[in-house]
């Protein structure tokens, strides 16, 4: 039985590097990071297309977050799969993006938005900020799911 089986409250998340991208370290930083705050991370690791997350999704329900990281500029074209995979439902939680994002130092709030289009809910510029979020969106989940009270 695996740690997060025998704790259904533990958080979950599904981490993973764009599908063009073999960079690892920060994948790994990050996966340490989240699991030493306790979460169950399911890192699928480097060069991950949008049907991987998708798939892992379908397995790990309960996963509060998609975390896909970018480091070689090309993440625009490796998420072009993800408006179908979350007009589907096949990817149903919020979408984080971060890392290097578009290729050249510049980035036009332009490309930001594009990137939003495509079904990326978050985008982090800085690894750290990542707890933070995650607590803002359990909270936002919980308060969704809390039943109301009758009026």
């Amino acid at each position: 039985m695996y740690a997060h089986e025998q704790n259904p409250q533990r958080r979950s998340v599904i981490l993973g590097v764009a599908a063009s991208d073999a960079h690892a370290v920060a994948n790994h930083l990050i996966a340490h990071t989240l699991r030493s705050l306790g979460f169950h991370v399911v890192n699928l690791g480097t060069c991950t297309p949008v049907s991987e997350f998708a798939a892992a999704c379908a397995e790990h329900p309960q996963a509060e977050a998609v975390i896909i990281g970018s480091l070689n500029g090309h993440a625009q074209e490796d998420l072009r799969d993800l408006p179908a995979a979350k007009a589907s439902g096949a990817i149903a939680c919020p979408v984080v993006l971060g890392g290097n994002l578009s290729v050249g130092s510049h980035k036009e709030a332009a490309f930001l938005d594009r990137l939003r289009a495509l079904g990326v809910d978050h985008i982090l510029e800085d690894p750290a900020e990542l707890p933070a979020l995650l607590d803002r969106l359990h909270a936002e989940r919980k308060a969704v799911a809390r039943p109301r009270a009758a009026s």
